[in-house]
C-alpha cells in the first residue's frame, strides 16, 4: 500500500534582473482583449516552464473589489477526472486493482440493462468507453441535493447502456464517478480522503481537495451564468456533485501549475511515490483506437502542431477551465475563468500560452493572434437572414450573431471576412455575396423569409421548460422538428421513436439517449425523463387562454391614493413639446386591445377610464411607417398600451414584487411611456382580425416574454422576429424583458407627463 509523503514542491517564478520576456506582454495583452471582448469578469492563469512558474497572473475581479489572481480558489469541473484516473492507476501499481477485470469484481450489484455480452472494465470507464449514460439518475449534473457517491452508483442500475463497451466513445460522468467509487472501495476510505492522502498532499497542493472544505469556499472566487436571452449575470449556485469524482475539484491555477509539474517529474521517474513513468505513458496513450486524438486514461490526448499534448477541460456552474501540457517540452499551462461555458475562450488563452513560450524557447519569431473588429450595425442589418435550414445570421443591438447547431456564437470581422468570435467559439471563417453565404462547409443561398406552419398537436403538447432554476431544459420547435435546447446553450435536434420518446444524436452530449415525455391523467406532459435524469415541467406560463396576475404587495385602493398624492421626479434639462397623438387617428386599421381600461391585465384593475393609446408625434408616425411595412406580410399592428401617466406606472411598481420588478419601470426615473414614446404592441392577421401566436401573452411576467427566449414554436419566434424587425428599421428598439415592449429612439428629448387621457389636449 502506498504512503502518503508529506512533500511538497516547491514552484520559483523565475527571477531576474533581466526584462520580463516579450512573450509575457503579449499573452498580457491577448488575454485583457478577450475578457474584454467576450465580457468575462474574471480569469486566472499560470504556465509552467520546466521545474518552474514561467508566468501567472489574474485579471479583473472574482467579486467587487476582490481582484483574480494565481491563489483565487476556482471549481475546475472536469479536470476533477484527471486526479481520480491517477488515484485509479496508483492502486494498480499497488495491485489492489487491475484495469482489466470486470468492474462487477467490486460491485457485485452493479447492473445496468446491457444487451451486450460485454463486461465493463476500469480501462473502459476511465477512457470513456464503457457505453454508461452521460449522467446518472442520482448525483447527475443537475442535481442539487448532493446525494453520497454510494447512492449515485446505486441509481446507475436503473439505466441501461447506450453502446456497446469499447466500441465508440461515449462521454460519461457517470462512469468516472464509477470509477472513482471502486477506488474507495478497494482503499476502503471515503474517496475524497484517498484522493488527498495519496496524491494532492504529497504533491503539495494546499489549496486543493474533493472535499468543500471551509478555507476553500471562502476563498472561492464567484461565478457567474448566462444565458442567450438576456445580458444580465447571475451568481452560479454552489452544490456538491453526487458524480464527484467526475466534477467536485476545488483548486488554484497555482496548485494546477504544480500538478503539471509533478506531471513532468513522474515521467523522468522522479516520483516514484506517486506513479511510474511507464503507468503515465500509458494514461496519455489513445485508448481502443489508433488514433492520435482521444481519450487516454482520464486524459484527453490531442496534437499540438506535431507534439503530444494531454490534459482536460472542465465546466460547471460558473466556472470554465483548461489544463494543457506538452510533455515533451514540459510545458503547461492551466486557465479558469469565473464564467461558465466559456470554454472557447480558456482553450484559446491556454493554446496560445503554449506556442508562445515554446517559440520563445525555441528561438522562433512569436506568433501573433488577430484582434477581430466588431461588425458594424449596418452590415449586420443587412445580411441578417436564414441561409440554410441550421444556419441563421441575426443582428442583435448592433451585433452579429450565427446560429449553428448546436451553439449560438458572436461574428465580428477580419479583412471584410466575417468569423465566429465568440464565448461558444471560434474560427470558422466565412463571406457573404450576392445573398451567398461561402465556407468551407459550401454555399447557402438566402431563404427568403416565410410563416412557419404551427407545430403539431403533439409537440405543442411538448413544447415548455423542464427541470431547475439553475439549469433549464427548453424543448421547442423548429420548422417542424422538436428541438431541445440543454444546459444554458446546446441545441440539438430530436428524432422521433415512438409517441413521446424521442432521442438526441450522436453528435451531441447525450449521444443517443433517449428523452421520454411522461404525462398525468389528463393527458398533460408532467416531466422529461432523459435516461433516468427526471427534468420535472415548469409551470412557469398561466393556464390555457388565461392572463398572468399577480397578488399586489398592498390593496388596489391603497396604491392608488399613494400613487396620485405623489408627484414625478423633477427633471433638469430642456424638452420638446408635449404633442401627442392618438394612434387611430392615423390609421384605423391599427388595432386597439388596452388592456389597462380593462381588468385584463397583471394587475387584475381597470387604470384607464378611456380605451385609447397616445404616443409623441415622432413616434406615432415611426409606427405608423411599421405598420404600413406590415402589411406587405399580411399583418397589422395590435396596440395594448401606449403613452401612461406616471401616477399609473407607480401604482405598478408598488404593487410588483422584487423578484419581478424588471417586468415594470421604476417611477423615481419616469418611464417611456410616461413620456410617451414607448408602446406594447402585437401582430394581428389582417385576413381575420385574429392575434397572431406569440411565445407568450401580453404582460406575462415570466422567462418567455423575453425578446430572445429561445422556447416556443419556430411560428411564433417568426411573429416576433418580423414585429422586431420593422419596429427596428422604424426606429424603435425592444425592451430585453418584453417581447411586445418598443422604445422610440428620441424618447430622451420628452418630459414625464402625469396626466389622465381625459385631460389631455
Amino acid at each position: 500500500m502506498r504512503y502518503s509523503i508529506a512533500l511538497g514542491l516547491c514552484l520559483l517564478v523565475a527571477c531576474s534582473d533581466q526584462p520580463p520576456p516579450l512573450w509575457e506582454a503579449r499573452i498580457d495583452s491577448f488575454i485583457s482583449s478577450e475578457l474584454t471582448a467576450k465580457d468575462i469578469p474574471a480569469l486566472s492563469i499560470t504556465i509552467v516552464d520546466g521545474d518552474q512558474v514561467a508566468w501567472t497572473k489574474g485579471f479583473g475581479e472574482v467579486a467587487p473589489g476582490i481582484p483574480a489572481t494565481s491563489q483565487t480558489v476556482y471549481r475546475v469541473a472536469s479536470v476533477s477526472k484527471l486526479f481520480t484516473a491517477l488515484a485509479v492507476m496508483q492502486m494498480v501499481e499497488d495491485s489492489l486493482l487491475r484495469l482489466d477485470e470486470p468492474v462487477t469484481s467490486w460491485v457485485p450489484d452493479f447492473a445496468p440493462d446491457k444487451p451486450y455480452d460485454v463486461p465493463i472494465t476500469l480501462r473502459q470507464l476511465l477512457s470513456h468507453r464503457s457505453g454508461l449514460v452521460r449522467e446518472p439518475p442520482v448525483g447527475h449534473y443537475f442535481d442539487d441535493t448532493s446525494p453520497t457517491l454510494s447512492k449515485t452508483v446505486e441509481s446507475l442500475n436503473n439505466t441501461r447502456l447506450i453502446s456497446e463497451p469499447r466500441k465508440r466513445t461515449k462521454y460519461s460522468n457517470a462512469a468516472v464517478s464509477l470509477a472513482g467509487y471502486i477506488a474507495s472501495q478497494a482503499a476502503d476510505m471515503p474517496f475524497s480522503e484517498l484522493v488527498q492522502t495519496q496524491l494532492i498532499d504529497p504533491m503539495g497542493l494546499k489549496y486543493t481537495s474533493f472535499a468543500p472544505r471551509e478555507d476553500l469556499r471562502n476563498n472561492l472566487g464567484t461565478g457567474y451564468m448566462w444565458r442567450y436571452d438576456t445580458t444580465e449575470l447571475t451568481e452560479a449556485p454552489v452544490f456538491e456533485l453526487g458524480i464527484g469524482p467526475a466534477g467536485n475539484l476545488y483548486t488554484t491555477t497555482e496548485d494546477l501549475g504544480k500538478f503539471i509539474h509533478t506531471l513532468f517529474a513522474i515521467g523522468r521517474d522522479e516520483r516514484p511515490d506517486l506513479l511510474s513513468a511507464e503507468s503515465l505513458q500509458e494514461m496519455w496513450t489513445v485508448q481502443f483506437s489508433d488514433n492520435s486524438s482521444g481519450f487516454g486514461l482520464g486524459f484527453h490526448v490531442s496534437d499540438h502542431n506535431g507534439l503530444l499534448r494531454i490534459g482536460h477541460a472542465g465546466m460547471i456552474y460558473g466556472y470554465s477551465t483548461r489544463v494543457y501540457a506538452l510533455p515533451g517540452q514540459e510545458i503547461g499551462v492551466a486557465v479558469v475563468a469565473n464564467l461558465d461555458a466559456v470554454n472557447s475562450v480558456v482553450d484559446r488563452i491556454a493554446a496560445y500560452a503554449l506556442d508562445l513560450v515554446l517559440a520563445s524557447k525555441n528561438g522562433n519569431p512569436l506568433p501573433t493572434r488577430p484582434i477581430y473588429a466588431v461588425v458594424d450595425s449596418m452590415t449586420a442589418r443587412g445580411v441578417d437572414g436564414t441561409y440554410d435550414e441550421n444556419i441563421v445570421l441575426t443582428e442583435r443591438n448592433g451585433k452579429l450573431w450565427i446560429e449553428k447547431e448546436p451553439v449560438r456564437v458572436a461574428v465580428r470581422v477580419e479583412d471584410n471576412v466575417f468569423v465566429t468570435d465568440g464565448r461558444l467559439g471560434h474560427g470558422d471563417y466565412f463571406s457573404i455575396s450576392n445573398d451567398t453565404l461561402i465556407s468551407v462547409d459550401g454555399r447557402f443561398g438566402r431563404r427568403p423569409a416565410h410563416r412557419p406552419a404551427p407545430p403539431t398537436i403533439e409537440q405543442q403538447g411538448l413544447i415548455g421548460e423542464y427541470g431547475w432554476d439553475h439549469n433549464v431544459l427548453y424543448i421547442h420547435e423548429s420548422n417542424g422538428q422538436l428541438y431541445a435546447l440543454i444546459e444554458w446553450f446546446f441545441e440539438y435536434p430530436l428524432e422521433k421513436i415512438a409517441d413521446d420518446l424521442y432521442s438526441f444524436p450522436y453528435n451531441s452530449l447525450y449521444a443517443e439517449e433517449t428523452v421520454k415525455f411522461v404525462r398525468d391523467g389528463n393527458g398533460r406532459v408532467v416531466e422529461a425523463n432523459l435516461e433516468g435524469v427526471v427534468f420535472k415541467r415548469r409551470n412557469i406560463e398561466p393556464e390555457e387562454g388565461a392572463v398572468f396576475k399577480i397578488i399586489p404587495r398592498s390593496p388596489i385602493d391603497s396604491l392608488r391614493r399613494r400613487a396620485m398624492a405623489a408627484a414625478p421626479p423633477d427633471e433638469e434639462g430642456v424638452f420638446k413639446d408635449v404633442d401627442l397623438v392618438d394612434l387611430t387617428s392615423l390609421d384605423e386599421t391599427i388595432k386597439l386591445d388596452i388592456r389597462y381600461a380593462t381588468r385584463d391585465n397583471f394587475m387584475d384593475e381597470v387604470f384607464y377610464t378611456q380605451a385609447r393609446a397616445f404616443l409623441q408625434r415622432p413616434a406615432a408616425e415611426a409606427l405608423l411607417s411599421a405598420h404600413e411595412a406590415l402589411k406587405e406580410f399580411g399583418y397589422g399592428l395590435v396596440v395594448y398600451d401606449g403613452y401612461r401617466p406616471w401616477y399609473v406606472t407607480k401604482m405598478f411598481y408598488d404593487a410588483t414584487p422584487d423578484d419581478l420588478r424588471h417586468f415594470v419601470a421604476n417611477p423615481a426615473n419616469g418611464s417611456r411611456h410616461n413620456r410617451g414614446c414607448a408602446v406594447d404592441i402585437g401582430l394581428y392577421y389582417l385576413s381575420s382580425g385574429e392575434i397572431a401566436t406569440s411565445v407568450s401573452g401580453y404582460d406575462e411576467f415570466t422567462p418567455r416574454a423575453y425578446s430572445d427566449y429561445p422556447g416556443g414554436s419556430s411560428e411564433a419566434r417568426y411573429h416576433r422576429e418580423l414585429l422586431r424587425d420593422v419596429m427596428e428599421d422604424a426606429g424603435f428598439t425592444v425592451y430585453e424583458a418584453e417581447w411586445w415592449h418598443f422604445d422610440f429612439r428620441g424618447w430622451h428629448h420628452y418630459p414625464i407627463v402625469n396626466k389622465k387621457f381625459e385631460n389631455l389636449n
